[in-house]
């Protein structure tokens, strides 16, 4: 709502930077952890969206040799079609697809039959909803077909009826019978290609399918249905309405009569229309169509990840941009009421008055703009990004960082305290790769990093703080790696990974809010023995025995933890049930490891501190647990600062 306070960044730079993501929210999206498998899926998504455009464009060309008697037909059934009233209504209105953003996706929805029958006509029946005034015809696909097959998958299925070529007029209440060619199938299939549009999406809705046999009965009565998605909201809207034996029916007869008749010279003039050449061609390229959707359909299917997307199933007013960026404008003081100028997107300046404008055609994709904030980003010549990741890398290895604002290199940051091992770091990281695995390996070899964290006069009076790394800083073990330690020593660390995470909490779902009832939990758990980075976190109710230990907010950036050093903390690693069931298993794994209560002492030492016990410690220790046990020796070697500090 105004301009930075300190740095060099108005207004204008903040939206510019916005609208690099105009397009962009937050939604579920498919991931293919195989990049294999995702390469080929976005392969083979191109060539289906090319054929589907082909045979799209081969369907159209019939409607333009229709001309003006085929648009005269079209009017004349959408006449009839308006002057057809409805009977009472039934409470169940038929099936209703789910909500598309996009009009070309496709739907589909089929009865199977139960076994092979000979197929003599397919009828269907159109809704009538009054949702948005659409009334009579609600949901009828402007372009579909009607298929029958033997198999649910509809292998090279038998095409009764194709109305994909030209958008068919809605029937109102009126009929649509397609011809059973003496077909003989188990499935029969409506396959929607362009779907109904309602206010801001599109649908697909049928109020009955019937299918008869040669002996005029409708043998699809009752049967069951499937569909390729459903809105279950009975009794209106469920599959099983389509094959209920209810639909909505008209008044006046004679209006039914006249869109019958309207249809019967439409279909005698498509059949007229399609040459055996188009018949061919078409059947060509629809074979192509099935094959690579049916390669599409055999790759494994894509998990779902809650992630940055522009395409994405709509939920109501949340509706994808389908790649296509929103404007995005000045807010003067915030206010969403009284937009000014449009911006462009662009980039931060490292100073005032630096080029912030991208370098993009006048026609770009907004994924071409997100393509040039990370090759910005990660650009040799912006020296933030090298300096600040080092310098967080840094942080960790030494609990300080060279700037010790790792959040902040502006001009309220901190100035770093060797400037020049900061710019060497980052060239370094920069031109080696940028490989993490050799800037921590360059830090640990180091002679700093390698230093003792012992005190001493000089240095203490010199450089209290230790910011020019006389010696090395002792580090507590953050709060996770704590409750692993403890797992590990006493040997129930599960090194299983991946796969869904673990609660440490008994959920109560109550009529409100849920409740996250911590001290319910059992620690005996084996699903919660994993490592703490697979725990499932509550951000309104975080996890009291790691909250002790200074676990960050989930919700915040928190460059570097507090290090607080509490009462609760040394209770907690004494009496919590946690510590309490693993104090129990550690001791049963030194009784197992060791036979003597010396070796069992020697043993626990060394896995709580990674060096040998001294033999004073060996007596005083073996005294504690003759008297007290070998669980209680085990919950005072947990609260030993050599187990939660790095020296």
């Amino acid at each position: 709502c105004h301009d930075h306070k300190f740095d060099p960044f108005t207004q204008r730079h903040y939206f510019a930077l916005q609208d690099v993501f105009a397009a962009v929210d937050r939604a579920e999206r498919p991931y293919d952890r195989n990049p294999g498998t995702a390469r080929e899926r976005k392969e083979l998504g191109a060539e289906l969206d090319e054929a589907r455009g082909e045979l799209r464009k081969h369907r159209e060309g019939i409607v333009a040799a229709g001309g003006d008697e085929l648009a005269g037909l079209d009017k004349a059934l959408a006449e009839h079609a308006a002057e057809v009233k409805l009977e009472k209504k039934s409470p169940a209105f038929g099936y209703h697809s789910g909500i598309s953003g996009k009009q070309g996706d496709e739907k589909w929805v089929a009865v199977d039959l139960g076994r092979e029958v000979e197929l003599s006509r397919v009828v269907l029946h159109p809704c009538h909803d009054a949702y948005n005034n659409i009334g009579a015809g609600f949901g009828f696909p402007v372009r579909f077909l009607v298929e029958a097959a033997k198999h649910e998958s509809f292998p090279a299925p038998t095409v009764l009826a194709d109305e994909s070529a030209g958008d068919y007029p809605n029937p109102g209440l009126g009929e649509y019978s397609a011809a059973g060619k003496g077909t003989i199938a188990r499935f029969v299939r409506v396959r929607a290609v362009k779907l109904a549009p309602r206010s801001n999406d599109y649908i697909l809705a049928l109020g009955e399918l019937e299918v008869f046999d040669k002996d005029g009965t409708n043998i699809a009565r009752g049967k069951k249905v499937i569909s390729r998605d459903s809105v279950q909201a009975p009794v209106r809207w469920a599959r099983k309405n389509l094959t209920d034996g209810g639909w909505p029916r008209a008044k006046n007869q004679a209006a039914v009569s006249a869109l019958a008749q309207a249809k019967k010279k439409r279909d005698a003039l498509m059949a007229r229309l399609k040459s055996p050449e188009w018949l061919s061609r078409q059947k060509s390229l629809m074979a192509m169509e099935q094959g690579l959707a049916g390669k599409l359909s055999r790759l494994k299917k894509a998990g779902m990840v809650y992630a940055a997307a522009t395409h994405f199933k709509a939920e109501g007013n949340f509706k994808p941009t389908m790649g296509k960026p929103r404007a995005i404008h000045v807010l003067h003081r915030g206010d969403i009421l009284a937009p000014r100028e449009k911006v462009k997107p662009g980039l931060l300046p490292f100073s005032a008055g630096a080029a912030i404008e991208m370098d993009l055609p006048a026609e770009h994709s907004e994924g071409e703009r997100r393509s040039a904030l990370a090759k910005w980003i990660t650009s040799k010549a912006n020296p933030l990004t090298w300096r600040s990741i080092v310098n967080r890398a840094w942080l960790w290895h030494f609990g300080a960082g060279i700037v010790d604002s790792p959040n902040d290199f502006g001009r309220m940051g901190q100035l770093p305290t060797h400037p020049l091992l900061l710019d060497w770091l980052a060239c370094e990281f920069r031109d080696g790769g940028q490989s993490f695995k050799k800037l921590h390996r360059l830090i640990v070899n180091s002679a700093a990093y390698r230093q003792s964290s012992i005190w001493n006069e000089q240095g203490q009076r010199i450089d209290s703080g230790n910011r020019l790394l006389w010696r090395m800083n002792r580090r507590r073990l953050e709060a996770e790696e704590i409750r692993d330690a403890m797992l590990q020593a006493s040997g129930k660390l599960r090194p299983d990974m991946y796969g869904p995470g673990f609660y440490l909490f008994m959920l109560e779902k109550t009529a409100h809010s849920p409740h996250y009832e911590y001290h319910k939990f059992d620690p005996e758990d084996s699903a919660s023995h994993r490592r703490s980075i697979y725990r499932f976190i509550v951000r309104s109710q975080p996890d009291p025995f790691m909250t002790t230990f200074n676990c960050a907010d989930s919700s915040q950036s928190t460059p570097k933890r507090d290090e607080a050093l509490t009462a609760l903390q040394a209770l907690s690693l004494l009496n919590s049930k946690f510590t309490l069931v693993m104090a129990g298993h550690f001791a049963k794994r030194l009784a197992s490891e060791a036979e003597t209560v010396e070796g069992r002492v020697r043993l626990g030492v060394s896995l709580v501190s990674g060096r040998k016990a001294t033999e004073e410690e060996v007596v005083g220790l073996s005294a504690y647990a003759s008297e007290h046990g070998l669980a209680n020796l085990c919950r005072v070697l947990f609260n030993l600062s050599e187990f939660t500090y790095l020296d």
